[in-house]
């Protein structure tokens, strides 16, 4: 019974340090990185698609992302939907293929990100204590309802704890290697 529980609220906690991570790739460092354009929808044809389904993405050099679309005629509209995303990248196109050059941050950009990292950790950190917090009154109906011992509740409640505290240092863990990565000049 507090197996279950407790595998489950582990489950949880491993997805929002997935969504984290998610969450931090979409964030602009001085680095190329592909992610930076998941979110971006192109129109294909009357279709909404995502930008990776148009065209192949690569990062060649360190602060160069490159996009070769299959159909050369969606260069304007791929360009046209990099520019309303706001990511503050200018695509250049030679007729093949579209390069968005990612300009290095200034000091004080790069301060500004790791406070929205640092948001981002706190809010995953949040998440995680509620669903500790879920996973602990579901031990207490299960006492209440007498299918687990006072004994097995405080047990429980301890191993829920320790769970609880280990992803919380696997969410630092994650901002920390972030940060790292956006203060890097």
């Amino acid at each position: 019974m507090t197996k279950d529980v407790i595998n489950n609220m582990s489950t949880h906690m491993d997805k929002t340090i997935d969504a984290l991570r998610k969450e931090y790739q979409r964030v602009r460092t001085g680095r190329a990185s592909t992610g930076l354009l998941d979110e971006i929808k192109v129109d294909f044809y009357g279709t909404p698609s995502p930008i990776n389904q148009v065209a192949t993405l690569a990062v060649p050099e360190p602060r160069t992302i490159t996009l070769q679309p299959w159909d050369a005629k969606m260069i304007p509209v791929i360009e046209k939907a990099i520019m309303n995303a706001n990511l503050g990248l200018t695509p250049a196109n030679d007729g093949k293929v579209i390069r968005l050059n990612i300009p290095p941050l200034t000091e004080e950009r790069r301060k500004d990100i790791v406070k929205q990292l640092k948001k981002l950790a706190e809010d995953a950190k949040v998440a995680v204590r509620n669903i500790r917090r879920d996973a602990i009154d579901e031990l207490k109906k299960q006492e209440k309802d007498k299918k687990i011992s006072e004994d097995d509740l405080k047990r429980a409640e301890k191993e829920v704890q320790d769970v609880t505290n280990s992803h919380v240092a696997k969410i630092d863990e994650v901002f920390v290697h972030k940060e790292k990565e956006v203060m890097e000049v």
